[in-house]
């Protein structure tokens, strides 16, 4: 790895003295370093790697804007990594924090969650009725018809804040009355 660095130095410092076969060279071995690094970054993420090629480009079209930043005297391996984590970041922050598994690949594999004894319709009808009217009315609407709170609000003729306060209060209230069972 020592000798690569070393190699890679010196054709910068050629290529930055106007050798132009340096620095094809140089770009030429980099290339295939950088490709794996931009993979093993993006599935590190959890990231498709199929993007790889773009990240190495941008990185390539960096380090030519910038090569004339490069300090001679410093190794050139770490200004190069460098630019490459910071266009690795971006190219990750520009797809966001979302990661793509599919279920399907696990679905034989994962096992079901056991379903949680749930209370008989009639108890949880008697439940809501000790509930003030309005969080009982929002409580039907929401968690028994389905209904969003916009639709709940338009349904009782309250503003959506107002619903979002009625279900919060009826949801603590019967969870209260549940936990004193």
């Amino acid at each position: 790895m020592r000798g690569r660095e070393d190699e890679w130095t010196d054709l910068m410092k050629a290529a930055n003295a106007g050798d132009n076969a340096a620095y094809h060279r140089l770009l030429k071995a980099v290339t295939p370093v950088l490709r794996a690094a931009a993979r093993r970054g993006l599935a590190r993420a959890g990231q498709p790697v199929d993007q790889s090629e773009d990240i190495v480009q941008d990185i390539l079209f960096a380090v030519h804007l910038k090569r004339h930043t490069w300090d001679a005297n410093a190794p050139f391996a770490p200004w190069l990594f460098a630019i490459a984590r910071n266009k690795l970041i971006d190219a990750l922050r520009r797809r966001g924090r979302r990661v793509f598994v599919n279920i399907d690949d696990f679905a034989e594999t994962l096992p079901g969650e056991p379903a949680e004894e749930s209370l008989p319709a009639s108890e949880v009808a008697a439940h809501l009725n000790t509930l003030p009217q309005r969080q009982r009315d929002v409580l039907q609407s929401i968690a028994v018809d389905s209904a969003s709170i916009k639709e709940t609000a338009a349904k009782l003729s309250m503003t959506e804040g107002a619903v979002r306060v009625a279900l919060h209060r009826g949801l603590s209230g019967l969870a209260g009355r549940l936990r004193e069972e």
